[in-house]
């Protein structure tokens, strides 16, 4: 099978572009750069044993036995496993084990009697000499009674001439006999039978010692030639890579894409040396002139692997961002951008009319330059779609709607209704695929309203820009399509049941079980339970996202969704023992990879939960495909119905019944608006009490062993504390609204300098008698925020209004500590005679009662 969306060598067309002119020659250019690393360019590929991404030795210090795409040699990896097995961990392995001398020559040196033939023996010598050396020392005693030592043997030993290069083509190794094979090849030419009858004459030693040089013989020696072009190298792990016996342009592409493939990225897919040497081995035995030609089916795993990167490699540099436009898909990284998680090529080939297709690579183009989306979802939607648009148009609308002129309302709302059969009735799609599957993917109410959402999208944009006057596609085609409301539906908290099965010890062991390879499978999900984050805030934590704070422990992590970074959270001091764990079993992996600690700067970049494939940094945290399966599997196991997410919503849902606001919801887990916390849960506002809510839910949670215990306690303002802060009102102030101004111009009748700006004023104080005031005052707030236009604007009244909320809930505090707090709820007007009560004159300065709210500074 021929690799898709590379054009041919040779493309039709009149514009000059990288899918037309000659390939080769771009890349010879490209290889003759000044950057381009030397060590690529030889037909002969020659990579040091401990290159940092090519690299074949075996990582134990000292040790010259080759890895070849294993973590060790054979040897040491039996021993890591034999030593896992024990109990032990990596950095004791890697203490006790001994380097290993290699069983052979990773490059066979020259005779030290012949120069240019390779050694045959240990003792550093060639076929003949080392079969001449023990015959010598033996007729040398019989004739003399005497040992021959071996340096008076080699003072007499004969030079034979080179035999040059091995007659195999891809071979890059010297020949060793004068038939003009290595010794590994003439040993596999005799396994296979000789084809041609290759053979050397009897005693061709000794006519190769008279005359220096011996006469091949073959009883068909077009046969011999014919075996020699079509045998490939000896496979063997020496660092060595073969491009022998390629057509020039397969060869190019390859020594490119083995230097670009570690170019610019921290991480990416392994290529060991061998699996390389398979691609080159493939493009020989079909002969092909590029990659491009390869038929991928008649390929070995690992060389199919290999040559689909290196493809999707060649792709960027054969095409530019026009040169795609035609071809029918887009790339990312033309653009600069590369979606989390996902590769840079977007194949809009399923869609039929050339019109629709532009009309989309213009929009996504347009928009990555402009501000790409976070994630590629956007991206998706509308290019399934269009595709599902264009199918139908192919199959309903007139010249198969290659026209545009010819569209009318009337084709949209047959669109919009087809759509809807098909996901009432669970029909198939008409033109999405399942994902690496055969077949069409069933529709459902979600995908159609997905499909029509992203046509609107790219319809509408094109109806702004004008881009569908252009193309001469009809106003009333696009605005048929009216905006699909899609059905959201809200998790629910885990209930009392739930929460035990998935916090009872027992089942957490299970869960550790099926983490065979201990990435850390139980600490995400207690630190989900614990701390109510998203699912990728956890997977993706680095290394060093756990410390103390005035012995408080907290847990550091980036919100990307919303785009705070590095926001720090309080959590348990169980979690934080767990972490602490996993922070030694990681360090553990990367000493294990690099013989080493790792400095300061990377354990800001090293993740706590590493990925087990393409991660040799460890920079790459476990997928969350890897996570939602096994813990699907294990609440299968429970015979529970629950999903990782419910514990974001259980602890939303927490916080509020033990006194925290929607404000404080949303702070606390890292949303957008209090509309998204209301997503979360469904319970009325009570007054703020976030400390003493999170200190609850900490031990409330399914997440902890013992739910229901108290972790830690917060006291109350104390009285001492209290009446330190009382202000004498009868000889120090004046009225004001909500309060009472202690500015002594003021009180003695001078005007006010900040021009009656009480609120914002430190010298304003707030009394009891003023607490039902601020309640109402906090209520009216809080309906104009519910009333804003958007969401932006409601929570910008919301921070406005957070200075005073926090000293009404620091006024609630001095007043309970004195014990006037009921008293003061009580009271409903000022009235003359209240003046001269308790709650009256006792006042409190409202800057300091802020910072005795909680999260106020004092505390």
């Amino acid at each position: 099978m021929t690799a898709l969306r590379l054009l041919p060598m040779v493309a039709n067309g009149t514009v000059a572009s990288r899918t037309t002119t000659d390939r080769l020659e771009l890349l010879r250019t490209l290889i003759a750069a000044p950057t381009f690393d030397p060590l690529f360019r030889e037909d002969v590929i020659c990579v040091p044993g401990h290159h940092p991404n090519y690299g074949w030795l075996c990582p134990v210090g000292g040790c010259r036995r080759a890895a070849d795409g294993r973590e060790f040699c054979w040897t040491h990896s039996r021993e890591w496993t034999q030593v896992k097995a024990s109990g032990g961990n990596i950095t004791d392995f890697l203490r006790a084990a001994q380097p290993l001398k290699s069983l052979s020559w990773h490059a066979a040196p020259d005779c030290i009697v012949c120069p240019g033939i390779p050694s045959f023996s240990n003792d550093q010598l060639c076929y003949l000499h080392a079969h001449q050396w023990p015959q010598r020392r033996r007729d040398h005693a019989a004739r003399t009674g005497q040992e021959l030592t071996f340096d008076a043997w080699l003072g007499s030993a004969r030079r034979y001439t080179a035999f040059g290069g091995c007659r195999v083509l891809s071979c890059p190794e010297q020949a060793g006999f004068p038939i003009g094979l290595c010794y590994r090849h003439h040993r596999q030419y005799q396994r296979e039978g000789c084809p041609g009858g290759a053979r050397m004459p009897t005693n061709w030693s000794r006519s190769l010692a008279k005359v220096g040089h011996v006469e091949t013989l073959y009883t068909d020696e077009a046969r011999f030639r014919r075996w020699c072009s079509e045998t490939g190298p000896t496979r063997r792990a020496n660092g060595q890579v073969s491009l022998l016996g390629l057509r020039p342009l397969a060869k190019a592409e390859i020594q490119w894409t083995m230097f670009h493939h570690v170019q610019g990225t921290k991480e990416g897919a392994t290529w060991p040396l061998s699996w390389i040497g398979r691609v080159a081995d493939c493009c020989r035995e079909q002969d092909v002139n590029s990659l491009v030609d390869l038929d991928l089916d008649a390929c070995v795993l690992h060389a199919r692997q290999v040559a689909k990167g290196m493809l999707k490699h060649l792709r960027l540099a054969y095409f530019t961002r026009e040169d795609t436009k035609e071809a029918g898909f887009i790339e990312t990284d033309h653009f600069g951008v590369r979606f989390p998680q996902a590769e840079s090529h977007i194949d809009l080939a399923g869609i039929s009319q050339r019109w629709l297709r532009d009309l989309l690579w213009d929009d996504l183009a347009a928009e990555f330059i402009a501000k790409p989306s976070r994630s590629r979802w956007p991206v998706d939607q509308r290019r399934r779609g269009v595709i599902e648009l264009s199918a139908f148009l192919l199959a309903r609308a007139p010249a198969g709607g290659n026209d545009p002129e010819a569209l009318t309302s009337v084709h949209m709302v047959d669109f919009i209704a087809d759509q809807r059969h098909r996901a009432k009735n669970g029909l198939p799609s008409l033109g999405l695929r399942k994902q690496g599957r055969e077949g069409t993917s069933v529709m459902s109410d979600g995908i159609a309203c997905d499909n029509l959402n992203g046509v609107r999208r790219l319809l509408r944009g094109a109806l702004e820009t004008g881009a569908s006057e252009a193309i001469g596609l009809g106003r009333e085609f696009i605005v048929a399509l009216p905006q699909s409301q899609k059905k959201v539906g809200r998790r629910k908290p885990f209930s009392d049941e739930v929460a035990k099965a998935l916090a009872s010890p027992a089942n957490l062991t299970a869960l550790e079980a099926l983490d065979s390879g201990d990435r850390g499978l139980r600490d995400i999900w207690e630190g989900l339970v614990v701390t109510g984050r998203r699912c990728s805030e956890v997977l993706n934590v680095r290394l060093d996202c756990i410390d103390r704070h005035g012995e408080i422990p907290m847990f550091w992590h980036d919100q990307t969704k919303v785009g705070n970074f590095d926001e720090g959270i309080r959590i348990s001091e169980r979690l934080f023992q767990r972490l602490q764990a996993r922070q030694a079993k990681t360090t553990d992996r990367f000493v294990q990879r690099n013989g080493r600690l790792p400095t300061q700067a990377e354990r800001l970049e090293l993740a706590l939960f590493p990925r087990a494939t393409c991660n040799k940094q460890g920079i790459k945290g476990v997928s969350y495909g890897w996570f939602s399966t096994l813990f699907s599997a294990w609440v299968k196991s429970l015979e529970l119905r629950a999903v990782a997410h419910q514990a974001r919503h259980t602890l939303a849902t927490n916080l509020l019944k033990a006194g925290a606001n929607l404000t404080h919801v949303k702070r606390y887990l890292g949303q957008i608006s209090e509309a998204m916390a209301e997503h979360y849960v469904h319970i009325a506002n009570t007054d703020p009490r976030l400390n003493t809510a999170l200190e609850t839910v900490w031990v409330a949670g399914p997440g902890a062993l013992e739910p229901g215990i108290v972790l830690s306690d917060i006291e109350p303002m104390s009285r001492e504390r209290a009446e330190a802060l009382l202000i004498d009102l009868s000889r120090t102030s004046t009225p004001a609204e909500g309060g009472f101004c202690t500015f002594q111009p003021v009180v003695n009748g001078d005007a006010c300098p900040w021009n009656l700006n009480c609120h914002n004023c430190d010298k304003f104080v707030m009394s009891g008698a003023d607490l039902v005031y601020w309640h109402r005052k906090r209520e009216q707030w809080r309906m104009l925020a519910e009333r804003a236009p958007d969401s932006a604007t409601a929570d910008f009244l919301h921070e406005v209004f957070e200075p005073t909320a926090r000293a009404i809930d620091g006024l609630e505090k001095a007043l309970a500590a004195v014990g006037l707090l009921e008293d003061a709820l009580a009271l409903d007007l000022r009235r003359p005679q209240d003046y001269f009560g308790r709650v009256w004159s006792t006042a409190f300065q409202a800057q300091k009662l802020a910072d005795h709210a909680p999260g106020g500074d004092a505390e």
